[in-house]
């Protein structure tokens, strides 16, 4: 078994005017760095062992912040943790993307559905599990990973049967969600709340 924190990154300035980032790399603003050492302090009552990220900057600024403060070692990259790939919705502001295409669940053309960032996702956490299961083995580890609203959002969505997030519920900047992970699936444990 392995514990599995997800942590969304620091605040963007596209976050900011609600604008869609998708994998468009979008560097943390002075909120946003504020948000990774918030998610550190509350992070710092628990030990943990390793920090993974996503390759976008706003997300390896976010991990980057969070390692130093926990005296854990240089964040690993994960390519398959980035953020959901909109397409030719990249850009828009959250209110221009509902207007053209409705809701989350419409592909707008070049983007990922949502079924296959959560199987990627998955897939990623799957590998960070297993490699966690080798170095620890028989004790359990504890990871970070610091990711994006869409991926944790899916990963909530299947962990939960569908009934998490609930509609409207925003995930903060900063924010995490703590899974166990292991060989037969992934479990949501608890929000921690900044």
């Amino acid at each position: 078994m392995t514990l599995i924190t997800l942590v969304r990154h620091g605040q963007t300035d596209w976050n900011l005017a609600r604008r869609i980032q998708g994998t468009t790399d979008i560097p943390l603003n002075d909120t946003g760095r504020e948000d990774a050492r918030s998610a550190a302090a509350l992070l710092a009552a628990d030990t943990h062992h390793a920090v993974y990220a996503s390759p976008l900057s706003r997300a390896h600024e976010t991990a980057q912040i969070i390692a130093a403060a926990l005296d854990l070692p240089e964040p690993q990259l994960s390519h398959d943790m980035r953020e959901r790939e909109f397409g030719d919705g990249e850009g828009l502001l959250v209110a221009e993307y509902l207007e053209r295409y409705a809701d989350w669940h419409v592909a707008p053309e070049g983007a990922e559905t949502l079924d296959t960032v959560r199987d990627r996702a998955m897939g990623a956490l799957d590998v960070i599990a297993r490699e966690s299961r080798r170095r620890s083995a028989p004790a359990a580890e504890s990871i970070i990973v610091v990711t994006h609203g869409g991926v944790i959002r899916s990963l909530l969505n299947h962990a939960s049967s569908g009934t998490l997030p609930r509609e409207g519920e925003p995930l903060l900047n900063g924010s995490a969600h703590r899974f166990e992970a292991s060989p037969h699936g992934l479990r949501i444990l608890e929000q921690i709340s900044l």
